[in-house]
């Protein structure tokens, strides 16, 4: 059986999240590394920390699969005077490469969003924000549930899917029974406007600011509020085992270091 590269894994998961549909502002791709290493480790991970970082040179993984990319903005030094700096520096020294498809993998045909649109049986499922030239399928997803639902009993659902332990917050009417349900993982507040015209009676996300969930109540909308790391971090340890499907040869795992920063006080 021929080594696995860095380049073979990249290749793979561009297949299933294609770069093209990742938003201009993104950073993407292979970030860190050698195309052309054979590799024998692969660790996930939502976000690259110091304690990621910490688990992958312990376990000597030779790549990081992460959600959230790092760097995320161009630097002009790579130091350890800063935390990103610092980052890069070990990750180098310990030649571990690292790949990110982040609001590619969002939007995918099998990606984070319409995982969650399945996990609740929605019927009908389209995107949210309208297909471009730039993302052919669009991003969000939205659908119709299979019975009519309190409100607030599906954002209930949505926390025990991805085991989320904190309660989880609501924004606008929660004991009204719906059926039409939008998704839009990590910060998705920017979705209310449209996830409200595509008729979303509940739009699920992680995360919204103050000004985006007054606009959801103002239209009559609510919003779940699952915290960005249960709506994102469960698709790194179901890519994880998707990997190993896929590469056998392979040592693969999600990260054990990784958790959620927010606690309930």
């Amino acid at each position: 059986m021929s080594a696995v590269t860095v380049d073979a894994v990249c290749q793979t998961l561009s297949q299933w999240a294609p770069l093209e549909l990742a938003e201009s502002w993104d950073n993407v791709g292979l970030l860190i590394g050698d195309r052309h290493r054979e590799i024998g480790k692969v660790m996930t991970c939502l976000t690259v920390t110091p304690s990621v970082v910490a688990e992958a040179i312990e376990r000597q993984a030779d790549l990081i699969v992460t959600h959230h990319p790092i760097p995320f903005r161009p630097l002009p030094r790579i130091t350890c005077d800063s935390i990103t700096g610092e980052i890069l520096w070990r990750l180098i020294g310990a030649k571990i490469a690292v790949y990110s498809a982040h609001t590619a993998f969002d939007s995918a045909t099998e990606g984070i969003n319409q995982s969650w649109a399945e996990s609740l049986g929605l019927t009908s499922i389209e995107p949210i924000n309208d297909p471009t030239t730039e993302n052919p399928l669009g991003s969000g997803r939205h659908g119709t549930l299979p019975t009519e639902t309190p409100t607030r009993d599906v954002i209930r659902r949505c926390a025990e899917w991805v085991d989320c332990r904190q309660a989880p917050r609501g924004v606008g009417p929660l004991d009204r029974p719906i059926t039409r349900v939008g998704f839009a993982c990590g910060s998705g507040g920017s979705f209310v406007t449209q996830a409200a015209r595509c008729g979303c009676q509940l739009l699920i996300t992680g995360e919204a600011s103050f000004h985006d969930c007054l606009e959801a109540e103002s239209r009559g909308m609510a919003l779940g509020l699952l915290g960005h790391y249960h709506s994102e971090r469960f698709a790194m340890e179901q890519l994880a085992k998707r990997l190993a499907g896929t590469f056998p040869t392979l040592t693969l795992w999600p990260s054990a270091a990784e958790s959620d920063p927010i606690q309930t006080v």
